[in-house]
């Protein structure tokens, strides 16, 4: 079964699929290893990897990479971020046909102006409906795997405001979308309206310190959610726990202080299947 068909059946039979956010492939593996079902390519991570703010700094060539390194090390769906498709609906043809060989499950796409800015940042601007509109078709005009999963994401509530933005999600699915993300409500009630305005499937973006509120992934089901991403909350552990040892090395010269916070060498060799490799190596007389 491909990637695609096992993310349509996840969202079809078990909603809402939590998909923590990853940003390579360690991070990719982490997350199948704690027992999700499908993990989350976030696109702003993968910038902030590179040590660059998440601007749509990063080119198609770069993600994709990326994303290829991130499905050749698991084996659930991922689900990848598309931002505006890099351009016009020309652009948006190439990004899909180049994340389908790259062999995700799904992507969304949103109606922000190119280059974008990160979905939680103020002063965002934002496309007519009509190319937007026309940019999902050209999406799904350029697909080859009819259960390859598009997302359509509108940045349009913290610019044009609810009903407008509402008018927007609807009009994205009978474009072609196969699930909406209105990204960035700011209430619980904001949350549940949507859910009520639109019954189609749907995904949500939960991350400690946005503007949304947090709430339980069964609450979210429960309202009709059949999606939930956790994009940067990983990365932000990573980054504390770099940051509390690398305090502790300045100070002491070495670790020794931080040792209960990390993961064991062995650890370390078990998370990428160093033994499996050896394996390999043994096998094939390397």
């Amino acid at each position: 079964m491909s990637a695609a068909k096992q993310l349509r059946q996840l969202i079809a039979d078990n909603p809402p699929v939590v998909a923590p956010g990853a940003f390579d492939g360690l991070s990719a593996r982490l997350v199948e290893q704690a027992s999700f079902s499908a993990v989350y390519a976030t696109g702003g991570g993968i910038a902030r990897s590179t040590g660059v703010p998440d601007l749509g700094l990063m080119s198609l060539d770069e993600i994709t990479r990326r994303l290829e390194e991130m499905v050749d090390v698991t084996g659930i769906p991922l689900i990848a971020d598309a931002d505006t498709g890099h351009g016009n609906a020309l652009n948006a043809q190439k990004t899909a046909r180049a994340f389908e060989r790259a062999g995700v499950a799904g992507f969304h796409l949103e109606d922000q102006v190119f280059p974008k800015k990160c979905g939680h940042y103020d002063d965002k601007s934002i496309v007519p409906e009509r190319e937007m509109t026309q940019k999902i078709r050209a999406v799904k005009d350029a697909l080859h795997d009819p259960d390859m999963v598009l997302i359509a994401r509108t940045d349009g509530l913290a610019v044009e405001g609810y009903e407008p933005t509402i008018a927007r999600a609807h009009a994205y699915m009978e474009a072609g979308a196969d699930a909406i993300f209105v990204e960035a409500p700011t209430s619980e009630e904001q949350i549940e309206q949507i859910a009520r305005d639109l019954p189609q499937p749907k995904l949500i973006n939960m991350f400690h310190g946005g503007k949304t509120p947090l709430m339980p992934a069964d609450r979210l089901g429960e309202l009709g959610y059949s999606l939930i991403i956790i994009p940067s909350d990983t990365q932000r552990a990573a980054i504390w726990g770099m940051q509390q040892t690398l305090a502790a090395i300045r100070r002491d010269g070495h670790s020794a202080a931080m040792q209960e916070q990390m993961v064991t060498f062995k650890g370390r060799e078990a998370v990428i299947g160093t033994d499996d490799y050896l394996a390999l190596d043994e096998k094939y007389g390397v």
